[in-house]
């Protein structure tokens, strides 16, 4: 067993963080459509978790924002002139204008899955990019994201970065908010449980209200890239139900930390022999029981599980050994997510504690905790390797909030992408983090 912990990697939220309404699924998203967004206040709403999560002793880093608007997307589709007149135009169609200047690439936990490397038969840590090809306005990250990546995780001695899978709806890949790993310790080999919910051509019914977002054939072919063991891989069926009822991916309805899971009863199809397996699974490798606490349709129903985003919370490890639960504030209100919670650590569980944080900004566009980060087990050489311009620190911290105060509007309205001020305002601003950060942030 190697000695190994989890870095948390949370983006940064872009200066054009607004409310467009452009994900469909996605209740939260399509509830706040055209309202007005404040983008200050969602960056340092982001700082604030990353700075009480490292004052605990997590280990943090961070992405940064997308450059937006994304241009050249508008070349590509036929808009012409300079920068201001091709946003002129693109005026013209209010949801396509939405997308190129969408601060999406906020929620990191879509941004690529990750296997550690103790996980990998090769021994190196295994990045792929998620293609995200469901949603356009999210489509447009892939080729900044793996950039960014390739740069931040940059010594092919300890990481193995793949391209994002075809982009055909038969391999839709929503990255590691549809992908969970469990072992006794992070410095062991894991069993790794990948949440599909489409194309398995199974006789199980499908959603009727909003499309699946991930495929089976997604989740085998990442598990073949990253040179997982068959015997520690599980794949699990979204429920129906659960995407019908805004549960776009797995990581609103479940999440896991080391040996301990908690879920929704209906997050997955068949969920007594998906927990069955999990918890055989673990038995078989590890000689001991993963800790599994299953919230009922009775206690939590999947609406409220959506509202309140429980299952979004992040689970964390801390130096004494124990964990805790950061949960986002609209949590701290709901009894039933309060019943719940207070039975986790009254079980003796390694959850001992509980933190609820101010996250509006996100959960208004369907984001909590857990959305914001990306989760990274590595190695004490795989963390030197590591780009140091986005290790988190008090002097990063105090870098980030001046530039957030100095760059960030205070609302944003859709109206206002139609401004051709905030095109030169956002190079600015990504031009003063890449010097922040020493990484080239590309305008693709």
């Amino acid at each position: 067993m190697s000695c190994a912990f989890e870095v948390n990697f949370d983006s940064i939220v872009g200066p054009t963080h607004n409310y467009a309404g452009l994900s469909f699924g996605n209740i939260a998203s399509q509830k706040h459509a055209r309202s007005k967004s404040n983008p200050k206040q969602a960056a340092l709403q982001g700082l604030a978790k990353m700075k009480f999560l490292y004052d605990l002793g997590v280990k943090q880093a961070v992405l940064p924002p997308h450059a937006r608007p994304h241009l050249n997307i508008l070349r590509r589709l036929g808009f012409t002139g300079n920068d201001k007149e091709m946003i002129a135009g693109a005026a013209e169609h209010p949801r396509l204008l939405a997308a190129v200047y969408s601060a999406s690439a906020m929620w990191a936990a879509n941004a690529a899955t990750i296997s550690p490397s103790v996980d990998c038969a090769d021994g190196r840590l295994h990045i792929t990019p998620a293609n995200l090809l469901t949603q356009f306005h999210r489509s447009i990250e892939p080729v900044c994201t793996g950039d960014l990546l390739r740069q931040i995780f940059a010594d092919e001695k300890y990481f193995a970065h793949h391209q994002p899978l075809p982009a055909s709806p038969l391999f839709a890949d929503e990255g590691a908010a549809n992908h969970m790993r469990m072992a006794p310790s992070h410095g062991e080999e894991g069993i790794e449980i990948f949440v599909y919910g489409a194309g398995a051509h199974t006789s199980d019914t499908s959603p009727q209200i909003f499309p699946a977002r991930q495929t089976f054939q997604s989740t085998q072919a990442i598990a073949r890239l990253h040179q997982l063991r068959p015997v520690r891989t599980v794949l699990v069926r979204q429920h129906p139900d659960a995407i019908d009822a805004g549960v776009f991916h797995n990581d609103v309805i479940a999440v896991a930390n080391c040996d301990v899971l908690l879920c929704h009863e209906r997050a997955w199809t068949h969920p007594a022999q998906g927990l069955e397996e999990i918890r055989s699974r673990f038995a078989g490798v590890y000689q001991r029981k993963p800790r599994i606490f299953v919230a009922e349709e009775g206690e939590i129903s999947l609406e409220d599980a959506v509202q309140t985003y429980i299952f979004n919370s992040q689970i964390v490890s801390l130096p004494d050994g124990t964990m805790a639960l950061i949960a986002p504030l609209e949590c701290e209100s709901h009894a039933g997510v309060q019943r719940f919670i207070q039975k986790i650590l009254a079980a003796n569980s390694p959850i001992r504690a509980v933190h609820y944080l101010d996250v509006r900004q996100s959960m208004r566009n369907g984001g909590g905790p857990a959305c914001l980060r990306l989760r990274v087990v590595v190695n004490q050489e795989q963390w030197a390797a590591i780009h140091a311009g986005v290790i988190f620190s008090e002097e990063l911290y105090a870098k980030l909030v001046d530039w957030v105060q100095r760059h960030y509007r205070d609302e944003l309205s859709l109206d206002d992408l139609r401004d051709p001020q905030l095109i030169d305002e956002n190079r600015v601003a990504i031009a003063a983090l890449e010097s922040i950060l020493n990484l080239k942030i590309s305008d693709q």
